[in-house]
């Protein structure tokens, strides 16, 4: 198959995958090509997204690949994306979210030590954004579901993996918290500015 064809399809495949993403190794299945051929396809075309006034371009977490908006012209996004679920998140959401960030995976129990508060309805808020995700059950009595962040929180933070959150300091509970509240702190703030 040449290679036009396939980046059509390639490009088709990433657009019908969604936020799902798909893997190389999924690519090569379907186009039963090897995986250094769909990769060739990628790196092209990435290049022709990065080098060309596009919209869109390729983004890689972890082994997945999926399409993404471009970060610099997020504030149409945002303006289309304007709608009650899209208000700025509350200080427990904050938090929450923060702490789910830093040591995912962790049960709701184990998010409320750290908070010192019920977690109920932040965790709630997380998931109906599609911020977090369980992730399984811990392996202790009750078997606690575990939440852990989702593709969707790289995408909307613009992080390629999570070894892109800002550093935190080892030190304190308290200190960690505080230090996680001022990343996504930044990022509500600039919400409120021009909501998603």
């Amino acid at each position: 198959m040449e290679i036009n064809k396939l980046k059509a399809i390639v490009e088709g495949l990433l657009f019908a995958s969604g936020n799902e993403g798909i893997t190389v190794k999924q690519l090569s299945d379907v186009l039963e090509v090897t995986e250094a051929t769909v990769e060739l396809v990628l790196d092209e075309l990435k290049q022709e997204y990065e080098n060309t006034d596009r919209g869109i371009r390729i983004m890689q977490a972890h082994e997945v690949f999926h399409l993404t908006t471009r970060p610099e012209h997020s504030s149409y996004y945002k303006k289309l994306l304007e709608t009650p679920q899209a208000t700025r998140m509350s200080q427990a959401a904050l938090e929450t979210l923060a702490i789910i960030a830093y040591n995912q995976p962790i049960t709701r129990t184990e998010i409320e030590e750290i908070r010192g508060v019920k977690s109920d309805r932040p965790v709630q808020t997380l998931l109906s954004r599609l911020l977090i995700e369980e992730v399984g059950r811990k392996d202790t009595v009750g078997k606690p579901i575990l939440f852990a962040t989702s593709k969707e929180f790289l995408t909307y933070f613009g992080l390629t993996s999570l070894d892109d959150l800002p550093p935190l300091p080892d030190t304190n509970d308290e200190e960690l918290e505080s230090e996680a509240d001022l990343f996504f702190e930044r990022f509500n703030e600039q919400l409120s500015e021009d909501p998603l």
